[in-house]
């Protein structure tokens, strides 16, 4: 009987080869692969450019926005979170305590001594309701300063700020009655949440120093018109002569900043995803002090009625 020819042990390689090797082998084929790749994502971007959106197309489509705005009736809730930050230093060192006059939209006292941050958080139940042009807003507070709370009708906290009707912004920057009182630019372009938007700048055309300072700025998107984004300059912030003596008191220019940004969308009607005021006071170079700021957050959106008759 024949006995079968002895073979030797089959070697396998080590297992760090066989991932040097398949590393390799992968980044050969990202290699080599990588140009077309980048070709088809440039042709991507190239198919999704959109023709230059012009100004008067801009300014017609806004108004109409906010003409649908202006008749809209919607009912909704959300939770509404607030983080207030104040810095109480330049109120320590000016020489003489703020004025507190009746129905002031800055409810925030004189510190003498304090220069520690002062820092608030609120969490609101937020309820807005808009029929036959007029607006509700009702909240409950949930929260203050992370302790749990059970507050019906409850007031807004704030210590700097007071708000309302944030989502009817546009209709002062784009409505029909506001568009002959300004002169509009398309001064850039930019991205929000990957979508590229058109900058437009709005300046009052009466002469006067306020004809010179930036009134409003608009992110549009470049496709819908749709206002994304909206940045007031501090003469659209009311009692904005409370900030002008706390100034006085500093020696300084305040500057206020409001923000706004419109995410949530139903129904072709957008409502507001944040609220930002920087509460700032400028030198003699220029150079800004923040005293205060508010950001707020809106989420959760239940909509219960969103509506819209143009006649």
């Amino acid at each position: 009987m024949k006995s079968l020819p002895v073979r030797s042990p089959r070697r396998f390689a080590p297992r760090d080869d066989i991932h040097s090797n398949f590393f390799i082998f992968a980044l050969i084929f990202a290699l080599g692969w990588a140009p077309l790749s980048a070709g088809r994502e440039q042709a991507a971007v190239k198919a999704r450019a959109l023709p230059p959106l012009s100004l008067e197309t801009i300014l017609k489509k806004t108004a109409e926005y906010c003409r649908k705005l202006e008749a809209v009736t919607f009912d909704f809730v959300c939770r509404e979170e607030i983080a207030e930050r104040i810095d109480p230093e330049l109120d320590v060192r000016s020489p003489s305590p703020p004025e507190a006059p009746a129905n002031a939209l800055s409810s925030f006292t004189f510190i003498q001594r304090r220069t520690a941050e002062i820092k608030n958080t609120y969490v609101y139940d937020y309820q807005c309701i808009r029929a036959e042009r007029k607006v509700r807003e009702i909240r409950r507070l949930l929260e203050e300063n992370k302790q749990k709370k059970d507050e019906p009708d409850a007031k807004l906290k704030t210590a700097v700020f007071v708000f309302g009707n944030v989502m009817q912004g546009p209709v002062g920057l784009f409505g029909d009655r506001v568009q002959p009182l300004y002169d509009y630019r398309i001064t850039g372009e930019d991205t929000i949440d990957k979508k590229p938007v058109v900058v437009v700048d709005s300046t009052p055309k009466a002469e006067g120093s306020a004809a010179t300072n930036l009134y409003g700025k608009a992110w549009v998107d470049a496709a819908t018109c749709d206002i994304l984004k909206i940045e007031w300059s501090e003469k659209r912030v009311g009692h904005y002569d409370i900030f002008e003596k706390r100034g006085e008191r500093f020696n300084r220019k305040p500057r206020i900043t409001l923000r706004t940004e419109f995410s949530v969308e139903k129904n072709g009607i957008r409502f507001p995803s944040k609220l930002a005021i920087e509460e700032a006071y400028l030198n003699d170079r220029g150079r800004a002090f923040v005293r205060s700021e508010t950001n707020v957050v809106y989420k959760d959106f239940k909509f219960f009625t969103v509506e819209v008759v143009v006649k």
